[in-house]
């Protein structure tokens, strides 16, 4: 369905009006709706759903409208065709420039269509996918630090809880060395095994190596794809976000059908930044997509790392840019990815350098008890060797016992 008429001119408020009521008059997209969204039919959800489809991401005329409206009153104001689509936004304060809204009424009304909006809800029937939209209790509150520019909605597979998980998002270079990848799988491996969620972007390189580090070590993960989430992209990394989604999340929001452009692939990486409590580049040429997420985390004040590489190497001249030019702190084991979230690195120091005492103080975080026998799994020791050294870190204050079993104490 094109945006014009016969005469090349662009859909008049009439034409917008007639396509959004037919929209909203058909069965079909409601009863899609429904089996995504149980309450789809309430007031406002099936709205927000329609914004997420007519809207590219991180459209911040769009995101406007609906935070100083609502998404019913911003469809009615950017498709009603009645006063209140000619007025914009009620205040001068509120409302986008009238040129911007003008020209998103032109490219959002391309996608008024019934046939385009039904094939992307049948693809998410199909594949099982979620709708999150913002008010729901598990939308990620972080994401609100993005303002007019935050997603409209998410599409997932997994635990939505995973996405507000205290976590760092590990990203780097597709094109990775054998050195970038040890790096990123013994950071994410020991950030995900003392209970922080890995946030990365699924690609080839850095981010799968990040990914398949925090399961190895029992953790969680979450993948923010650049596409639909019908269709894996890349393509060979289909098995592994079948695991992410088992024991975290693959999340979008680019609906169904959606392709990964290169824009969207821009946008995906504010996500990822907003997601996560900071970023940390472990590899990245001059001109990395990692560099676009670090700037995105960095432009919403999340702390921002980088992990120093050989001087002769390419991959690693993006990092080197970061620490030189935007004060990015110097990232060289997970104990520096913990101060730079701002947390207290577990207490190893008080233990000396005994090697079963820094592989138990390793195993254990401050936020989720673990059982001895969980403890000796993740720290590699035998249970009577974890329940001995337990009693000493209790004696000393640097662990606590609780009914749902042992967590470390920050000093």
């Amino acid at each position: 369905m094109s945006t014009t008429t016969d005469r090349g001119r662009a859909a008049s408020p009439a034409e917008r009006r007639r396509r959004l009521d037919l929209l909203r008059a058909d069965a079909r997209i409601l009863a899609d709706a429904l089996r995504i969204r149980e309450d789809a039919d309430e007031p406002g959800i099936l709205a927000g759903l329609l914004w997420n489809l007519v809207t590219e991401p991180g459209d911040g005329v769009a995101g406007a409208l609906v935070r100083a409206m609502g998404p019913e009153d911003a469809l009615e104001c950017a498709f009603g065709g009645g006063a209140a689509a000619e007025s914009g936004l009620g205040s001068v304060e509120d409302r986008p420039a009238a040129r911007a809204l003008r020209d998103g009424r032109a490219r959002w009304a391309s996608r008024l269509d019934p046939e385009f909006v039904r094939g992307a809800l049948q693809s998410a029937v199909r594949a099982g996918i979620r709708l999150l939209l913002p008010g729901d209790p598990e939308w990620p509150s972080l994401l609100g630090d993005l303002g007019d520019h935050a997603p409209l909605a998410l599409w997932l597979r997994g635990d939505a809880a995973a996405l507000s998980n205290a976590g760092v998002a590990i990203v780097g270079a597709r094109a990775s060395s054998s050195y970038g990848e040890h790096v990123a799988g013994e950071l994410a491996g020991e950030l995900a095994g003392a209970g922080w969620t890995v946030f990365s972007g699924g690609a080839y390189g850095i981010d799968g190596t990040a990914h398949r580090a925090a399961l190895r070590a029992g953790g969680i993960t979450v993948a923010v794809l650049a596409g639909g989430l019908d269709r894996a992209y890349p393509a060979g990394h289909a098995q592994l976000f079948e695991r992410i989604a088992g024991a975290g999340a693959v999340v979008s929001e680019v609906p169904c059908g959606g392709a990964p452009t290169r824009w969207r692939f821009l946008e995906r990486n504010r996500v990822i930044g907003a997601l996560a409590g900071a970023t940390v580049v472990v590899e990245a040429g001059w001109r990395s997509g990692s560099l676009n997420t670090a700037g995105h985390a960095a432009a919403i004040g999340r702390p921002l790392g980088a992990v120093p590489g050989p001087v002769t190497s390419a991959a690693s001249a993006g990092c080197h840019r970061l620490l030189q030019e935007y004060d990015a702190r110097c990232v060289t084991s997970a104990a520096d990815v913990r101060e730079l979230l701002g947390v207290a690195v577990p207490p190893v120091e008080m233990a000396g350098e005994e090697p079963d005492m820094i592989r138990l103080a390793d195993a254990l975080t401050t936020r989720a008890a673990r059982t001895g026998e969980e403890l000796a799994r993740r720290s590699g020791l035998c249970l009577d060797r974890v329940e001995a050294l337990l009693g000493i870190l209790e004696l000393d204050g640097s662990a606590v016992r609780t009914d749902a079993g042992w967590r470390s104490v920050e000093r």
